[in-house]
């Protein structure tokens, strides 16, 4: 067996059902998407085997994109966890063939309910379809499988179906890069996009500050003490004039033999790099990178150091 050549013809078949699927989006997706749209309480999405799997992965993406949704496993339905539904949800019903026995069977209930019933199907005159108020057509040609029995082809284009649905639903909600962070806290992604430099940095006694007319030799003793590798230098104030270095110090060694009775203000860097409270994590590590430093002093409104933030901080953070 060429492997390799059998990998691609997978992928042509599934490619060829996703063109099939693609040319066949009519009048009953609008629809869907409409009742959807309408929705006051929750998506319940139920099925069975690999349509039920492919049920939990649309469930998934539409809550975690702005669309409340549940999956409830058709069997389990018929003993008790039809309580979940609600008479202002919205079902989806995924069966390929429209016939499943267990997914037939919370049809009446749905009805008793009296809530919409949107079908994902590959057999338009299945039961399931006969009795939904819209079906959406998920029959393929022919399934990657060579013995045409394991749900390949077809679980690719119901689980693109439901990926459309949850896109055309973001799109016209107005769900924002913001809104998708508050449902994901725990990630990368979502640190990325709601966490602050102020969350993260270090504040009050722990930011080393020095006078701008106060000697080098003070400014190294705060530098050692609050173990930044710098020190923000101040004006009478408390305003910050400029920012000192360990690296600021090391180019200084190589031109003066004696240095540690020269005043900050004439050694320290003007105008230094800072990030303000309110600005995200990842945009300080943006500076950082761009500029090639690991610290971030970080100004009030009036000018004062209010915080400062390394690098470590950054990377302990999980931003990335």
């Amino acid at each position: 067996m060429n492997i390799k050549k059998e990998l691609k013809k997978v992928f042509q078949i599934e490619l060829d059902a996703l063109a099939l699927a693609k040319s066949r989006v009519d009048s009953d997706f609008e629809k869907a998407v409409k009742i959807l749209m309408e929705c006051r309480g929750k998506v319940v999405i139920s099925g069975i085997g690999k349509s039920g799997l492919i049920g939990q992965k649309i469930a998934a993406t539409m809550s975690s994109t702005g669309t409340p949704s549940i999956f409830l496993h058709s069997t389990e339905a018929a003993h008790g966890d039809l309580g979940i539904v609600g008479k202002e949800d919205v079902a989806i019903v995924i069966s390929q063939s429209g016939e499943t026995g267990e997914v037939i069977g919370v049809l009446p209930a749905v009805k008793r309910f009296g809530i919409p019933l949107i079908a994902i199907t590959g057999k338009k005159t299945s039961t399931l379809a006969r009795n939904a108020d819209c079906v959406l057509d998920s029959s393929v040609e022919e399934e990657a499988c060579p013995m045409g029995l394991a749900p390949t082809a077809s679980t690719t284009v119901q689980l693109a179906i439901g990926d459309a649905l949850a896109v055309a639903l973001v799109k016209l909600k107005g769900f924002k890069k913001e809104d998708f962070a508050v449902l994901h806290p725990g990630g990368a992604l979502g640190k990325k996009l709601i966490l602050k430099v102020k969350d993260i940095m270090h504040t009050g006694q722990l930011v080393p500050c020095v006078g701008e007319n106060e000697t080098l030799q003070q400014g190294l003793l705060e530098m050692t003490k609050k173990r930044f590798g710098c020190t923000a230098v101040v004006d009478t104030k408390g305003r910050m004039k400029g920012i000192f270095t360990d690296g600021d110090l090391r180019r200084l060694l190589e031109k003066n033999e004696n240095p540690y009775s020269i005043l900050m203000k004439d050694v320290m860097t003007k105008d230094p790099k800072t990030v303000g409270g309110e600005e995200l994590a990842v945009r300080a590590l943006s500076i950082m990178e761009k500029n090639s430093i690991t610290v971030l002093m970080v100004p009030d409104g009036k000018g004062k150091p209010v915080g400062i933030m390394h690098l470590h901080d950054i990377l302990k953070s999980g931003v990335v």
